[in-house]
């Protein structure tokens, strides 16, 4: 079966909930999902991934085509009951699931210089939660630090390449003009964030 959906217009999460409910509705092989903003394009095409299907992407400069197609066998699956939230696929149970919801650049209120210079040291010493921790969250101007001149981006990286998953609100950086600046982490939608939270044993804010 092949659907089209027209996303166009649409803030995130929406495009990412729109193809959700289709795929859940229906046991969709092929599906193309127009979109005019690229964090739906990267929020879209991940989604399809987590879900079984292949995915590329047709721009024309003014909108892009994220495009899926995957075996019936697959699209099956819907009918078996399994979940196809990306966050709720089982996962091997080592320590708790540790998430933490960034959502300033700085620690605190009253000074941002000293606040900037907490929150670099906070993100330094990450490490030490070990195997605790699970999921790194940036919204609004925590996004900030995900970007290519942020003063951690090198402790970002290497959590990163040790298997902590750090998701950058994507409407975020849309909204302060960063998309193009985002050097670590994987762009998400509220979606990813609320199911997360959903499944995290605790999660700290900051």
């Amino acid at each position: 079966m092949k659907k089209e959906i027209d996303c166009r217009k649409m803030d995130c999460p929406a495009p990412v909930l729109e193809t959700k409910n289709l795929i859940e509705q229906e046991a969709v092989t092929q599906i193309r999902v127009l979109v005019d903003n690229d964090a739906a394009v990267e929020n879209v095409s991940r989604f399809l991934s987590y879900n079984g299907f292949e995915v590329g992407v047709d721009s024309n400069g003014i909108f892009s085509a994220v495009e899926g197609s995957r075996d019936a066998a697959d699209a099956e699956k819907l009918d078996s009951g399994k979940d196809i939230a990306p966050d709720k696929a089982p996962s091997p149970a080592a320590a708790r699931k540790i998430m933490v919801l960034v959502s300033a650049d700085t620690i605190g209120r009253g000074d941002d210089e000293l606040g900037g210079k907490l929150m670099v040291n906070f993100i330094k010493t990450l490490k030490e939660m070990g195997e605790d921790l699970w999921r790194l969250v940036f919204v609004n101007h925590g996004v900030k630090l995900a970007t290519g001149d942020s003063a951690v981006l090198e402790e970002l990286t290497t959590l990163e390449q040790d298997n902590i998953t750090i998701l950058v609100c994507g409407a975020c950086l849309t909204h302060l003009g960063l998309m193009d600046q985002k050097a670590v982490g994987q762009t998400t939608n509220m979606l990813d964030i609320v199911t997360a939270m959903q499944v995290a044993d605790k999660v700290i804010n900051l």
